[in-house]
């Protein structure tokens, strides 16, 4: 048995692990490479093996940092199975199609100054065609159900409480004779959080490859995040501006939505009009209605009890573009919740375009950015940034609230460890920038957790 890590190492994006056993190989994640454009663009291209030789991916959820690559994957020749939830491939089946149009668009955008140099063009990454061909290698895996998905290896998905089917994946290597347990946490969510079960703790496991994203901070409490969402609405109350949220529209989306609704209730804001302006999530968030089983006993009952927090009466959701463009000479109060989270793509970049400059408005952060993106560096307070080719002088307020993270924090990090480290004998520290990778392999040793190892993109080890 071997593992070879090739994505999401020592970094945040494209997540992506090889396990090799008994002559199968079995993916873990297929993720796009988020960051610079050049560099993006040729990592998500090249893959680092021969894609038809991938005997089949097992998919810890649907964030396209882990599930995005997996149509580059199909064009290249994979034919296997894909495992991931139900919840998992119903949302990738929007948000990987979502993936394709942004590529085609991207590269047309890109060709039209290549063919001005008179450089040949470029091919997109992936066509709607690939994600519609992928989409039915899918084999949907409920919770709790074991499933042989290559010779001598069987999974085991448990809810990860991250995102919408997010899953920590329990993985059964039989070889020569011996056995041997790895779990893959994928992106390990947060318990006590809003409309998700909390994750599960899996015991049992020899061999652990964990997130990192966190590694090195400690969430807020949760109790700030109503306190300070009301805050900047009513700011902008006041100022009769514009609140706009860059958000994943899996996850982040409905987990605003969630406490914006019990702010409206308890008339702690003024009744100004919520939109979210992204076709992606107003389907992220139609799929989430017909997932029940991943939410909690509180969502469960405010479901069952008629009071939908993906429902309210001052929410809209925007799906036409001439709509989407009048939000941006529409006169204020109002809040836009808008993709990507990372701003560096979708409708939000267009928002950004138009109000950037406007001191009375508030760029609210509520989610991780990525090194090298554009809202990596409104977060670290750039005073220019540049939008469309454009300098834009960053004049608007900007803002975070990192209480509303779905990646677990070092604490809960480290407590989940200590839950299952019994067994543990080997652990892998990945999906985390240098820094908070290395704080969190030093946690886990200083616990006790043996033979800790932040590997190098391309190492491979035989756990």
């Amino acid at each position: 048995m071997q593992l070879r890590f090739l994505g999401a190492v020592r970094t945040t994006t494209g997540s992506m692990h090889l396990l090799s056993v008994n002559g199968a190989r079995v993916l873990l994640d297929c993720g796009l490479f988020q960051g610079k454009r050049k560099e993006a663009f040729e990592r998500n291209r090249s893959l680092p093996f021969d894609a038809s030789g991938i005997h089949a991916v097992v998919l810890s959820h649907a964030h396209i940092d882990h599930s995005g690559n997996l149509p580059t994957l199909h064009r290249r020749g994979f034919r296997g199975p894909v495992y991931a939830t139900p919840a998992t491939a119903d949302l990738c089946d929007i948000m990987l199609r979502d993936s394709a149009y942004l590529q085609m668009r991207d590269v047309e955008f890109v060709n039209k100054r290549r063919k001005r140099q008179g450089k040949n063009p470029f091919e997109p990454l992936y066509e709607l065609q690939d994600v519609e061909a992928l989409l039915e290698q899918f084999e949907p895996a409920a919770y709790g159900e074991a499933r042989r998905v290559a010779e001598g290896v069987s999974i085991t998905f448990h809810d990860a409480g991250h995102i919408l089917g997010s899953a920590l994946t329990d993985i059964h290597v039989q070889e020569n004779g011996s056995t041997h347990r790895l779990l893959f946490t994928g992106d390990l969510g947060r318990p006590h959080m809003p409309i998700l079960r909390d994750p599960v703790i899996v015991r049992g496991a020899e061999t652990l490859i964990t997130e990192s994203t966190y590694g090195n901070r400690v969430h807020p409490s949760e109790t700030d995040v109503s306190a300070k969402l009301a805050g900047v609405v009513n700011e902008v109350c006041e100022a009769r501006s514009k609140l706009i949220i860059p958000a994943f529209s899996v996850g982040r989306t409905q987990q605003l939505l969630y406490y914006l609704d019990l702010l409206h209730g308890a008339r702690r804001i003024c009744p100004l009009p919520v939109y979210v302006d992204s076709p992606l999530s107003t389907r992220a968030t139609a799929v989430h209605e017909r997932h029940a089983e991943c939410f909690d006993r509180e969502t469960l009952a405010r479901l069952r009890g008629g009071n939908s927090p993906f429902a309210f009466p001052a929410l809209h959701f925007v799906t036409d573009v001439e709509d989407s463009k009048a939000l941006n000479t529409t006169p204020g109060p109002m809040v836009i919740i808008s993709a990507s989270g990372m701003c560096e793509g979708g409708r939000i970049v267009h928002h950004l375009h138009k109000n950037i400059e406007d001191p009375s408005n508030i760029v609210l952060f509520v989610g991780y950015q990525a090194e090298n993106t554009l809202g990596r560096y409104l977060v670290e307070g750039h005073k220019t940034v540049r939008i469309f080719g454009e300098e834009h002088n960053v004049r608007a307020q900007v803002a975070k609230i990192n209480a509303l993270s779905a990646h677990a924090d070092r604490n809960e990090l480290l407590s989940y460890y200590r839950a299952m480290q019994d067994s543990l004998r080997r652990a892998f520290v990945v999906h985390g920038e240098m820094a908070n990778a290395e704080a969190l392999a030093a946690s886990m040793r200083d616990q006790g957790i043996p033979n800790v190892t932040i590997p190098e993109v391309g190492q491979t080890f035989t756990p």
